[in-house]
């Protein structure tokens, strides 16, 4: 869900197409533009899914695995294919990825049923993985000389900020709009299409690196001296990404259900309020140091989740939006810091396969904990399968908040002995 830059996808020359329409800070800005819109079509299907059930009735564990095939197919095509712009190029892979995206936009506006929910799910995982590390990659590559932290900081706002919006929109266009179910997508299909144009017209930043097939293979590794921090971690990415999953999937449905309220706009504002603090939460906090930014923001995040606990015994909608703002002040900040902690460490030749770890880790808890919570609704019904699943990320939570005190963070940087002898 969101785009975390990968180290060592640096320029290594130019681009060698003969005519290049756009300049570098242009394409700098319409990439981030276009990573934003990638994660607001990801977030779109969110408001409709309680659509979709009503209108197709399927269960709620379906629901659920719509939602989570997202994320699996994403992570896939991440791990496996997320460094072959280096090899291919940026242009040509950013290219193939946007054709694909625009295919699963055509899916989603012509469903006919369940099974092309999961095929149209499938098909833009597999599309946002690839472009979410070509374009992350790319914002660093163009990145403005003065501003040289600009491309990571958008790498993580901007799909926080197209999560948020692309949930209120189609929130929107489903109270207000005419054929609901269709509309968001044929919209996002002529904004892809017209991505696919930008993307045409921006620099190549890379020469071909060798066979494109060697890319091709997943990169998951975690450096021997990062392994003690990253077990500490597990329980952070857990708690985070399991809540995401949680509200991106059945946020509608718990307003729907629990708290009585049947606008599908309201329905999105828990998502919206969430990804929108979280976006600008990481924005103001990027300088801050990780492991203070790691604890501050697990600390919110336990705040957030007891208060919506509190809403729904309450039956508060009020309450339960401004729990889902607390929440959003911890998400992006514990996720961001526990990152930056531990890929601080990492030395630079082995820094992508840590970061696949940490996404592999956090897209599973996206995702299997959702669809646990759609197999438990039947049997318990969505209140209490809220409440357990609230109370046990409080609990998750709470162990990571322990374990965070010990993370190591960024090694300080110490002068070498030279230096400090030229400097006398």
């Amino acid at each position: 869900m969101i785009a975390v830059p990968m180290s060592g996808s640096t320029a290594i020359g130019r681009t060698r197409f003969p005519a290049v329409k756009l300049g570098r800070r242009t394409s700098f800005w319409l990439l981030a533009g276009t990573l934003c819109l990638l994660l607001f079509a990801s977030s779109a299907p969110s408001p409709l899914y309680i659509v979709y059930q009503t209108e197709w009735t399927f269960s709620t564990i379906t629901l659920t695995s719509v939602f989570a095939v997202y994320a699996l197919a994403l992570l896939a095509s991440l791990v496996i294919a997320g460094s072959v712009s280096d090899h291919v190029g940026r242009r040509p892979t950013l290219l193939f990825a946007l054709v694909i995206e625009l295919a699963g936009m055509l899916l989603f506006a012509e469903a006919q049923g369940v099974a092309w929910l999961f095929a149209a799910r499938i098909v833009q995982g597999v599309a946002t993985g690839i472009a979410m590390g070509t374009i992350s990659a790319s914002l660093i590559d163009l990145e403005p000389d003065e501003r040289p932290r600009l491309g990571a900081t958008l790498g993580v706002a901007a799909p926080l900020a197209g999560l948020a919006l692309g949930a209120l929109a189609a929130g929107l266009l489903v109270e207000y709009g005419p054929d609901p179910t269709r509309l968001i997508f044929w919209l996002l299909a002529g904004a892809f299409a017209l991505a696919i144009a930008v993307a045409g017209a921006v620099p190549e930043t890379v020469h071909r690196a060798g066979p494109w097939a060697h890319s091709l293979k997943p990169r998951l590794s975690i450096p021997p001296a990062v392994r003690g921090d990253f077990l500490r971690a597990i329980p952070c990415l857990i708690a985070t990404w399991a809540l995401g999953g949680l509200i991106l999937s059945l946020g509608p449905s718990v307003t729907a259900g629990v708290l009585g309220q049947t606008s599908h706009v309201i329905g999105a504002l828990p998502i919206f309020i969430m990804a929108g603090v979280s976006a600008i939460a990481s924005v103001r906090l990027r300088e801050a140091h990780p492991k203070a930014t790691a604890q501050g923001g697990l600390s919110a995040l336990t705040l957030g989740v007891a208060l919506a606990l509190v809403a729904i015994g309450e039956s508060s909608t009020a309450l339960f939006l401004v729990a889902t703002a607390i929440v959003g002040l911890g998400f992006g900040p514990a996720f961001g810091g526990a990152f930056r902690a531990l890929s601080s460490q990492a030395p630079i030749d082995q820094r992508a396969g840590l970061v696949s770890s940490i996404l592999a880790v956090a897209y599973l808890a996206f995702s299997l904990p959702a669809v646990a919570a759609g197999a438990a609704v039947t049997p318990l019904g969505l209140r209490q399968t809220t409440e357990i699943y609230g109370a046990a990320l409080i609990v998750v939570a709470l162990i990571a908040l322990v374990l965070s005190r010990q993370l190591q963070g960024p090694a300080p940087i110490t002068p070498a002995p030279h230096d400090s002898a030229s400097a006398a």
